[in-house]
């Protein structure tokens, strides 16, 4: 069994010499002095024994070292905690610092000793004196240097210790004018009186004897003549900057004077001497000193008549080719390459549309002589908005209105339909351009209206029939007033009217053209409504030709023809039977907006209104065959680029081939909405399921051989190129690895990480952690110590409470004893003399 604790700690004090046998008398008074070293080696065994008996003053790991190791870094193994001693130095810290602010809490006023060396121990009291005297001494050098006299000069004492201030003091007095009111004594009153006589001596020896000062030094100013001095130079630049402000004044009147002329000679009106006149020749029988259109005008000719052979004129040089500077013309190569490049950025502006992508809406191009308003007609900030943005913004010669071929009559317009011989030789430009873009237009609409020859005619208005018409009509604002127009006119001449409205209501000729023709653009899309539901069908060329006015003019109004449009589509949506007129509005939404486009206001409600006709109606009749098929061809007609599947459409197919009133001209344009679907979904991944093989049998059963041979050719194409999924015929080849990279010397401790910038922010991290939990393990000890000092002053609180109470309830105890027994003995004495 191990010694007990009280056993070992006599053998340690025994061991260190603490405690042993016991000493004589003689012994103890000989030692009784002691000796320094000897009391402290006492002093350390004792620390030492009573550091060994308290096993919690120290603190060791948990895992000590297992292996004797030389190394440079310090052994954090064997490190040995002393907590106890940590928390009394952590408790005495806090009290000198934490405490202090405990107690000026909620605490005013306070002084702040801010002396030099005050505050600082290890200064000593001459370095204290020191260092206060020289800071003294450099601040009234400091604040010398504002002095008007030098600073190394100090004031010269003479007898009784009095300064030479003789004009300063002088001075004052003056300047006060009062001088037996500041003296403060008569003492001080003869000293002044006595100075002044002194300075008045003084100069009447320097008038008397002035040569005699030469040699004698310069005499010192006195601030009053400083003053002074300063006061004349500050004067006499005063008056130099007056001088120099009044020459500048005269020289500036003098430049006013020859203002004029030099205005007049920048503004090139300079008064040139006038030229000796001519001798002047005989005049002829029949000449006149007037202007000849003046002359003309006096002959007796019309004043309408000349105004309009002038505003001819002013239009022919207006438009005249020659007044615009030229350009080189440009080789065939340039224009073929300027060509491909606008086809290139067109269809990638198409294609970004198809996608949903967005796209840089560019405006059109504006020309150069055009007026405000002109520009604003022309704007195409509201086209991009209704899918518009990627038409063709090319540039046309003048008169020209827009792509298609209604070249605008300048004469037609101004005046009043009079054609002028000149206007039409310089035209032949401009038709040979319109010609052009007729063919391109013939070309696009082509596909669309199922026209026999696809050819139109060319720009009417020549023949007997029109000339009978008139050239003026007014612009009509509905459809009432449009058929009262048309009312007895040709179906042949209707373009003609169409196109000298347009032409006589130019929004360049007028503001209110502009209003006018966005409700006239309304009105001839309600036009084609009214022509396909006539019991009698009108001619496709007038249809493409309202069409193309139509298509023409949504460049300009693109949001009233949006919107009458989608009016149309709004009654289709209701009614769900397609009548003529909305079948011949959906061949004009797909003419004239792109139909490729992802989203469209107009294209992708027109779309959706055909699918769902296509995929909920039933052929009952040959007529509801027809429509079936003309709706079909737009649809496959819209998805001509985009190639977008629509299930409706194979859906409807399928069932007007079984359909028992299908003729063969009806089964023949349905197999060509077939075929033609083929060719364009071939490269689908689904072709397989959209055309299965009952879609084929059928196709067999109505013995087309050339539809089916075409049908099996393509699905034998899709299922090539759709071939299952299989392994590699090659060696299978092993997954790539990398040799293990091994630390020779690895440190369990260390963190080996290639990034150093995720190093470097793990570390930071890391010392973030520390830092963050030491500051909380910190602020946890002062909410201790906080809590423990407040404990302390409220027990001290109620201790001074309690004492306090205590000792007023003792007084109050004595008093009533005091009276108590007062009372008793006046008691027992009135008691007693009643018994006597």
């Amino acid at each position: 069994m191990p010694p007990s604790q009280l056993k070992r700690l006599k053998a340690s004090l025994r061991e260190q010499g603490i405690t042993g046998p016991q000493k004589s008398k003689k012994q103890k008074k000989s030692n009784a002095g002691g000796n320094p070293e000897q009391k402290a080696r006492r002093t350390a065994a004792l620390a030492q024994i009573r550091e060994s008996f308290n096993p919690f003053e120290y603190k060791t790991p948990a895992r000590p070292k297992k292996f004797d190791v030389t190394t440079s870094r310090p052994d954090k193994k064997n490190a040995v905690g002393r907590p106890g001693v940590s928390k009394s130095l952590g408790e005495e810290t806090r009290r000198k610092t934490l405490l202090p602010e405990m107690n000026r809490r909620n605490k005013v006023g306070g002084i702040l000793d801010r002396r030099i060396g005050e505050n600082d121990p290890t200064m000593s009291v001459e370095d204290k004196m020191i260092e206060r005297y020289t800071r003294e001494n450099q601040r009234r050098k400091g604040a010398s240097i504002f002095d008007l006299e030098e600073a190394e000069d100090e004031e010269e004492l003479t007898h009784g210790g009095r300064a030479l201030d003789l004009g300063i003091r002088e001075r004052e007095v003056e300047d006060y004018d009062a001088a037996s009111v500041e003296a403060s004594s008569d003492e001080e009153g003869q000293d002044v009186r006595s100075l002044k006589r002194r300075r008045d001596s003084a100069e009447e020896l320097g008038e008397e004897d002035g040569e005699g000062d030469v040699g004698k030094p310069e005499r010192k100013k006195t601030k009053a003549e400083v003053m002074k001095e300063v006061m004349a130079k500050s004067k006499l630049h005063k008056y130099e900057r007056q001088q120099a402000k009044e020459d500048d004044d005269d020289l500036r009147e003098e430049l006013d004077k020859d203002l004029p002329s030099i205005l007049a000679a920048l503004r090139g009106h300079l008064n040139k001497p006038q030229p000796k006149a001519a001798p002047e020749e005989p005049k002829k029988a029949n000449d006149f000193a007037i202007n000849p259109d003046r002359a003309a005008l006096l002959n007796g000719k019309e004043r309408e008549v000349a105004d309009k052979e002038y505003d001819a004129r002013v239009r022919q040089l207006l438009y005249d080719q020659k007044a615009k500077p030229t350009e080189r013309i440009k080789t065939e190569e340039e224009k073929a390459e300027e060509e491909a490049t606008r086809l290139k950025k067109l269809e990638e502006q198409r294609v970004r549309r198809m996608r949903g992508e967005p796209t840089e809406d560019e405006a059109p191009l504006v020309e150069e002589n055009m007026e405000d308003d002109e520009e604003e007609y022309e704007s195409g900030d509201d086209a991009a908005e209704f899918g518009l943005s990627a038409a063709q913004n090319t540039s046309r010669p003048d008169g020209v209105d827009d792509e298609d071929d209604f070249v605008l009559d300048d004469d037609l317009v101004a005046s009043d339909s009079e054609f002028d011989d000149e206007s039409s030789n310089d035209s032949d430009d401009e038709e040979n351009v319109a010609d052009k873009t007729q063919d391109l237009d013939d070309e696009f609409l082509r596909d669309v209206l199922p026209n026999g020859n696809g050819h139109i005619s060319s720009a009417p208005g020549t023949g007997a029939q029109t000339s009978k018409l008139a050239f003026t009509y007014p612009c009509p604002q509905s459809q009432t007033e449009l058929l009262r127009i048309l009312d007895g006119v040709a179906t042949s001449d209707i373009p003609v009217v169409i196109q000298r409205i347009r032409a006589l209501y130019h929004p360049q000729l007028h503001h209110e053209n502009k209003a006018k023709l966005a409700n006239f653009a309304i009105v001839l899309v309600d036009y084609t409504v009214y022509l396909s539901s006539q019991t009698t069908a009108p001619s496709l060329a007038l249809l493409e030709t309202i069409i193309r006015h139509i298509h023409s003019l949504s460049r300009t109004f693109p949001e009233q023809i949006a919107r009458a449009f989608r009016s149309h589509l709004q009654q289709l949506h209701t009614s769900n039977e397609p009548s003529p007129g909305d079948l011949t509005i959906l061949t004009a939404i797909s003419t004239v907006y792109p139909t490729s486009d992802h989203f469209h206001q107009v294209v992708t409600p027109a779309i959706t209104l055909m699918a769902r006709w296509l995929g909920m109606s039933t052929p009952r009749n040959a007529k509801d065959l027809t429509t079936g098929a003309y709706i079909g061809a737009l649809c496959l007609q819209h998805q001509r680029l985009s190639k977008r599947y629509i299930p409706e459409l194979m859906r409807y197919t399928t069932v007007a081939l079984k359909s028992p009133f299908a003729t063969s001209d009806l089964l023949d344009l349905h197999i060509k909405n077939l075929t033609a679907a083929a060719d364009l979904w071939a490269s689908k991944s689904a072709f397989l399921e959209i055309f299965s093989p009952e879609l084929l049998a059928v196709v067999k059963d109505l013995k087309q051989p050339k539809a089916l041979q075409r049908l099996q050719i393509l699905l034998q194409q899709s299922r090539l190129a759709r071939r299952p999924l299989e392994l590699h015929h090659h060696r299978p080849l092993p997954i790539k690895t990398s040799v293990p990279k091994f630390e020779e010397g690895f440190n369990p401790d260390r963190h080996y990480d290639p990034d150093t910038d995720r190093a470097a922010a793990n570390k930071l991290q890391a010392e973030y952690k520390k830092e963050r939990k030491g500051a909380m393990r910190e602020l946890r000890k002062d909410a201790n110590f906080i809590a423990r000092e407040q404990l302390r002053e409220k027990k001290e609180r109620d201790r001074a409470y309690e004492v306090k109470y205590k000792r007023l309830v003792a007084e109050i105890q004595g008093e009533e004893g005091k009276e108590k027994n007062a009372y008793e003995r006046e008691r027992r004495a009135r008691k007693g003399k009643g018994g006597r």
